[in-house]
């Protein structure tokens, strides 16, 4: 998994909801949000999604992007943007490259069984593209305002 001070992999193709292809160079010059989790429209990623999605006011008012990302294809994002009323950009990594590339695609255990799958983990990224934080296990509740304490603590 990526660490502090390590750059972020800014030429990582990956899509957004509306299936454009984006890159995290695209987003240099400010802050970057990436939070990484495991399904669409689940109990937990719902209660982190909706938890970002409250807090996007103070967000923007920092000038910092958010960016939630898992396999879930274009039109699951759809679905969930809509019915969440999110308002800020999800990527569909259906391929795990980009979870990959940040280290958060690894080996899980869940009663018993072992696969692989998304670590819930994000990211903060500087105008630069430098990692600044990281939270490798992140819990759902309250973990948006968490994220914004630190990035504003930062920027």
């Amino acid at each position: 998994m990526l660490q502090i001070n390590d750059q972020a992999p800014l030429e990582v193709s990956m899509i957004d909801e509306q299936g454009t292809t984006r890159t995290l160079r695209d987003f240099l010059g400010s802050w970057v949000v990436v939070y990484f989790y495991p399904r669409d429209d689940t109990p937990g990623c719902t209660v982190e999604a909706e938890g970002f999605r409250d807090m996007q006011v103070e967000y923007k008012k920092h000038k910092v992007r958010v960016l939630g990302v898992s396999k879930d294809t274009c039109t699951s994002h759809q679905k969930f943007i809509t019915k969440k009323q999110l308002t800020y950009t999800l990527i569909a990594d259906t391929e795990h490259t980009l979870m990959e590339a940040f280290g958060t695609w690894s080996e899980r255990k869940f009663m018993g069984r072992t696969y692989m799958g998304t670590s819930r983990s994000t990211f903060l990224i500087d105008p630069l593209g430098v990692i600044r934080h990281v939270w490798e296990k992140a819990t759902p509740l309250g973990h948006a305002a968490e994220v914004l304490r630190v990035a504003q603590a930062q920027a």
